[in-house]
């Protein structure tokens, strides 16, 4: 019988952390790809997930942020081709003249400061999801949103995680951490359950 429950922790031991970086990677893809996201405040789930990474010996804080790189990275291009593919034509096959002047200012807008605007957007809640469909629909240069988006998902999902992981290194932060963690949490839950009010009252 203990042999049998020893086998299943041995088992179950490593689903767990990877459900964790799913989960994390899952949040953070659909904030900054889907506009169904927006109302998801990822800063708060990256600094948490940092602050779990310190306190647990099963959390790898390399592979936690390579998975929050890609899916921020991959995220903001999908929202991209979203707008390049999706929202443009759209715009274009319900044109107007107040809309073509508002294409017209969003192209010029992009062309000047677009590829500051795709990094710093990272840093706002809710602009950080409709920028990148809105830069595709602008059609602003691919390669400058590509490195945009690079920097922007490195700096932002990187740079957010880790804050957190150092943050829980620290002795006392590292003994109360899964408290912080869970209050970070709490606060994200209450901000998503107030969002969603917001939008069904609207």
């Amino acid at each position: 019988m203990l042999n049998l429950a020893a086998s299943f922790n041995e088992q179950l031991f490593p689903v767990a952390p990877f459900l964790f970086y799913v989960v994390i990677a899952g949040i953070i893809f659909v904030e900054t790809g889907l506009l169904i996201g927006f109302f998801l405040p990822g800063d708060s789930l990256l600094f948490s997930a940092g602050l779990v990474a310190a306190a647990s010996d099963d959390i790898n804080i390399a592979f936690l942020v390579f998975a929050v790189f890609l899916a921020a990275f991959i995220g903001d291009q999908v929202g991209y081709v979203i707008g390049r593919k999706i929202g443009r034509p759209y715009l274009e096959k319900h044109k107007s003249k107040r809309m073509m002047k508002m294409l017209e200012r969003s192209e010029r807008f992009y062309e000047k400061y677009g590829w500051w605007s795709v990094v710093i957007a990272r840093y706002i809640p809710w602009v950080r999801t409709f920028v990148p469909p809105i830069a595709g629909a602008a059609k602003m240069n691919y390669y400058k949103f590509l490195s945009a988006n690079a920097l922007g998902a490195l700096l932002w999902g990187a740079g957010i995680t880790l804050a957190g992981f150092y943050a829980g290194s620290i002795p006392w932060v590292k003994d109360i951490s899964y408290f912080l963690a869970a209050f970070f949490i709490g606060c994200l839950v209450i901000s998503v359950t107030m969002n969603l009010k917001s939008i069904n009252k609207a």
